[in-house]
């Protein structure tokens, strides 16, 4: 019974029941209001019930080892590029994801290595990678979608800015940054709001843990603060890519 009341949720059969009336119900509400995203929903639920079973499988035997480890974290690394940069563009562009997910992921984690904040143990670096590379994948996709869309809708004002004089980049980047830059809005909204509206998974992981409510709080500061840094390096990337043209719609740059 002790070990029960320590965890967030009992994992009993009910809870599973449970998972899936919630996923019927967000297939549902999605196909009720016609949203387009009913497949999409259903998809994403049995692919994340399909990859947490087998993570749950394999994670004894891959923390066991650095090298394991590092290899797992570059399989998150690789799906998330694939992901992002499929959300970007349909075009052989989507590569460029790596990027901006690189560059925003790479410093915080050389960083917390190299001052030994973070431990060389997988236990504690797949964690931590993983939710780093969840954030820049979420920054990436939304900037370049949100970039791309916007040079579409406002192809005239970008054809105005050229016949000024600005150069493609620049033209390009008068128009797209200000939508692209909305993509920090969930991270801001999230950090401002932390401890008066939401309690952030690690928080409550370190308290369920056995941590002090201080501890679960400062290390909960960090995740955010790095999410911070990581999506806000991993927009401007992003906007630098479209801006020269490397990430376009598919069918080649939206003006140039």
């Amino acid at each position: 019974m002790a070990a029960a009341s320590t965890q967030l949720l009992p994992v009993t059969p009910l809870l599973g029941v449970v998972t899936a009336l919630l996923g019927l119900g967000a297939v549902a509400a999605a196909g009720w209001g016609l949203l387009g995203h009913g497949r999409a929903v259903l998809r994403a639920v049995v692919r994340a019930v399909v990859q947490l079973g087998v993570v749950a499988l394999v994670i004894t035997w891959v923390v066991g080892s650095l090298w394991t480890s590092a290899l797992f974290v570059l399989v998150m690394f690789a799906v998330a590029v694939r992901t992002a940069g499929r959300r970007m563009t349909d075009g052989p562009d989507w590569v460029w994801a790596a990027a901006p997910i690189g560059l925003g992921i790479l410093p915080v984690l050389a960083l917390l290595l190299a001052t030994g904040l973070l431990p060389r143990h997988g236990i504690s670096i797949i964690p931590v990678a993983g939710i780093l590379i969840g954030g820049a994948l979420s920054a990436t996709s939304l900037a370049g979608r949100r970039a791309l869309d916007e040079l579409r809708q406002r192809r005239g004002e970008v054809e105005a800015a050229l016949a000024l004089g600005f150069e493609d980049r620049d033209a390009r980047l008068e128009i797209c940054r200000t939508a692209a830059a909305t993509s920090l809005v969930p991270a801001l909204d999230q950090t401002r709001t932390v401890g008066l509206v939401t309690l952030p998974g690690a928080f409550v992981g370190m308290l369920l843990g056995g941590a002090t409510p201080v501890q679960a709080g400062a290390v909960q500061l960090f995740v955010l603060v790095a999410l911070l840094a990581v999506e806000s390096v991993a927009i401007v990337v992003v906007l630098e890519l479209v801006g020269r043209g490397r990430v376009t719609t598919g069918t080649g740059p939206v003006i140039g």
